[in-house]
């Protein structure tokens, strides 16, 4: 029997969490002087005030939702894949050889094929390390870091060589075709004199990360592949005493993961950039980690966990706009949502354990 409720688990300790954090943050604010009631009044009316200011937070808030996808499903199966930043690299490589090479006649094809292109260049990227792992023993976390940085000097040769603009200075792609440019939510909530998101980078890969979720939660709970996946990863020995092979389970979970993080360049490269610039990733890929271990591996969770960062992102942007708060202190209450969620969660966890125990024994 459980110590505690699922709900407890999946929103409360969060939540909690996440109180804490900001507790803290409002702390070291008042430390240099500014007021954290007005920073917080600041970030919620920059990243929630407008729609200006959703668009910007939703298009945050989709990268994350693809890389802390990405992230869980590695998790279900005791997988630890930290390279989500170098699929999402190679996943842009794949959404620009989709996009510029391909004669697309409409932006619906576009979509699904540089989104098929950026999930098999993510999935190929991260099938290296994970046939590493299931054949020579080699530790994931070791070999997708250093596939991170492989990826980035990759993308730095093409980018100032094969893929250059001819007679351009700048490390980046061609323009996209106008067929393949994806609807901004500027172009789908126009209503004649009225525009909602105007200049916003949300786009309709937002959706598609919606979908991504609802798959994932079907694949990960309503499939025998999704059964096979956590019984791997609660026991390796009981897995393989029930004829799971352990090969099968670590490739194709990578795969499925990689192709995830690589679906991001959907969002940064196709729907906003329109082009593949350096840098495009923007640490997306570690964020992810962040994400799915605030969501607790559950699609829905990561999805919240998603919108959290996004908001934080934006709003910490205009933070450090429109005050004398440092940009660098933006980071800052970032990662002390990070740690609160992630490595300090038994201090949360534990007295809330202890609470919900002792409610049980007095009902007894």
């Amino acid at each position: 029997m459980d110590v505690m409720p699922k709900w407890a688990d999946v929103i409360l300790i969060p939540l909690i969490s996440v109180l804490l954090a900001a507790i803290l943050s409002a702390l070291v604010i008042l430390a240099i002087g500014e007021n954290p009631w007005a920073a917080l009044k600041l970030m919620v009316e920059g990243a929630l005030g407008s729609t200006y200011g959703w668009g910007y937070t939703l298009y945050y808030a989709t990268n994350f939702i693809f890389t802390g996808l990405a992230v869980s499903v590695a998790f279900h199966a005791r997988l630890f894949n930290i390279g989500g930043e170098g699929q999402a690299v190679l996943g842009g490589l794949g959404v620009a050889i989709a996009c510029l090479y391909i004669p697309w006649p409409h932006w619906t094809l576009a979509l699904l094929g540089a989104g098929a292109m950026a999930a098999a260049f993510g999935a190929a990227w991260a099938a290296i390390p994970a046939y590493l792992q299931a054949k020579r023993g080699s530790h994931i976390v070791i070999t997708t870091i250093m596939f991170n940085f492989i990826a980035a000097a990759l993308l730095n040769y093409l980018l100032i060589g094969p893929l250059k603009v001819s007679g351009s200075m700048e490390p980046a792609t061609a323009t996209f075709p106008a067929a393949t440019h994806l609807p901004s939510f500027q172009d789908m909530f126009n209503f004649g004199d009225t525009t909602f998101f105007r200049g916003a980078p949300a786009n309709i890969t937002f959706f598609v990360g919606v979908a991504a979720c609802i798959a994932i939660w079907a694949l990960i709970w309503r499939t025998r592949l999704g059964y096979e996946l956590r019984s791997y990863g609660h026991s390796e020995a009981a897995a393989k005493y029930a004829g799971i092979s352990p090969t099968k389970i670590i490739m194709v979970t990578m795969l499925i993961s990689g192709g995830l993080a690589g679906m991001m360049a959907i969002n940064n490269v196709q729907g906003e950039a329109e082009r593949l610039v350096l840098n495009a990733v923007e640490g997306a890929g570690f964020i992810g980690i962040a994400v799915a271990l605030m969501g607790r591996s559950h699609p829905f969770g990561v999805l919240l966990a998603a919108l959290l960062f996004g908001f934080l992102y934006q709003g910490g942007a205009e933070l450090a706009l429109w005050t004398s708060i440092p940009r660098e202190l933006i980071i800052v209450i970032q990662a002390l949502v990070i740690l609160f969620t992630g490595a300090l969660d038994n201090m949360v966890r534990m007295p809330l354990e202890r609470l919900f125990l002792t409610m049980r024994r007095a009902k007894q």
